[in-house]
């Protein structure tokens, strides 16, 4: 395990922009074929003017029958701070590098979950589907998007579990996200003749002004869900996590611009707040402010109950392993949950790894907890696919 987790950690699959998907599918296919897992590969995309390759999801399974628990996991990660990063290291349980947490140690775990299963020849009334995806880490385009579109994810699904690092606990619930990128346009001019240009920063700030009106109102909001100890229960609208503009600071700027990143709670519609959010730039446009926006991404909120069959079964199966009962939480970002919940399917996110070093400088994975995991999702596979 700990080699295979190696091998996908040196496989630099950064996104953006989206660098050497395939070699890593190559990998994980390889070693597949190796278990005698039967797998399906799909190419969704030509290579791209960015350098983005072609998105290649593999889609595998074991066992026979319509019902299907679905394990689902994404290889591409976060860019790396330094190159080191790719260059997996051991220390004792631990396997650091980029990815080793989000998500490739939960890949491993599902991999040799279904191992398991096969090398007990476990009797299952149907199967598990094995879905790998990239693009996860810009919204799911070319990956779980492409493959809900087409018709090809979660078929004949009972449920899904995804290998995300949940620190310990159950993610049964996700907010939904708006991040759009806002371009508020000027005139240049010299410092000296100030008064011929139109001041583009300054614009943006009566921009920003009026989202903040909104970003009052929106963060008075609160969910029911459970919240981890550090995550606040307020709906969220956060501005300028990026901003910049201007040429010199002596030349009225011509352009400056800003991000937006809408958080939205589950019981909060998606639509309806991205509408708002747009209205205020619609606004400012027939005030006169030239501006223009592009969203940068998209994804609904959605949540599933606790005591459904397959959350129980995930529940009493963590406690056989580690002695205790997971909370179930709801996770503080995006989950691919979502688009399994869109098509009736329970779905829950538990996996190996602390969310609190995922994308981080020194990220890891203790082998343990991946070792645990994989024992966890056979143990629920044969709980839910006994009946």
């Amino acid at each position: 395990m700990a080699a295979l987790l190696a091998e996908l950690v040196a496989n630099p699959t950064e996104n953006p922009p989206g660098r050497n998907y395939r070699a890593c599918a190559d990998a994980l296919e390889k070693r597949l074929r190796e278990f005698g897992i039967e797998c399906e590969r799909v190419d969704t995309a030509d290579l791209t003017k960015d350098g983005a390759e072609s998105s290649v999801c593999l889609l595998a399974g074991y066992g026979r029958g319509e019902r299907t628990l679905y394990f689902h996991g994404h290889y591409d990660v976060v860019p790396a701070q330094t190159p080191e990063q790719f260059r997996p290291l051991r220390k004792e349980h631990f396997v650091f590098g980029r990815g080793s947490c989000d998500m490739k140690g939960g890949i491993v775990a599902m991999l040799y979950a279904i191992l398991a299963l096969k090398e007990t020849a476990a009797k299952l009334n149907g199967r598990i589907g094995l879905t790998l995806v990239p693009n996860e880490e810009t919204g799911g385009e070319g990956g779980s998007a492409w493959l809900a579109a087409q018709g090809r994810l979660g078929c004949g699904g009972i449920g899904m579990l995804l290998a995300e690092p949940t620190s310990g606990v159950v993610w049964n619930a996700n907010r939904g996200a708006i991040s759009l990128r806002v371009r508020v346009h000027g005139k240049s001019a010299h410092v000296g003749l100030q008064h011929l240009g139109e001041n583009a920063f300054e614009r943006m700030h009566r921009v920003v002004g009026q989202l903040q009106e909104l970003k009052r109102e929106v963060e008075q909001r609160v969910t029911n869900f459970n919240v981890g100890a550090e995550q606040a229960r307020n709906s969220i609208l956060m501005l300028g996590g990026q901003s910049g503009g201007g040429a010199n600071f002596n030349v009225v700027p011509e352009e400056c611009w800003f991000t937006i990143d809408r958080r939205i709670n589950p019981e909060e519609d998606s639509r309806e707040e991205g509408s708002k959010l747009i209205a205020v730039l619609e606004s400012c446009k027939r005030e006169g402010i030239p501006l223009e926006w592009e969203t940068l991404q998209e994804g609904r909120s959605s949540a599933c109950r606790e005591d459904d069959a397959l959350g129980k079964a995930l529940a009493r199966s963590a406690r056989a392993v580690t002695g205790e009962a997971p909370p179930f939480e709801m996770c503080p970002g995006l989950l691919e949950i979502r688009f399994y919940i869109a098509l009736g399917v329970p779905a829950y996110a538990y996996g190996p790894g602390l969310l609190s070093v995922a994308h981080g400088p020194n990220e890891y994975v203790d082998l343990r907890k991946v070792i645990d995991c994989a024992a966890i999702y056979a143990l629920t596979a044969m709980d839910v696919l006994r009946r």
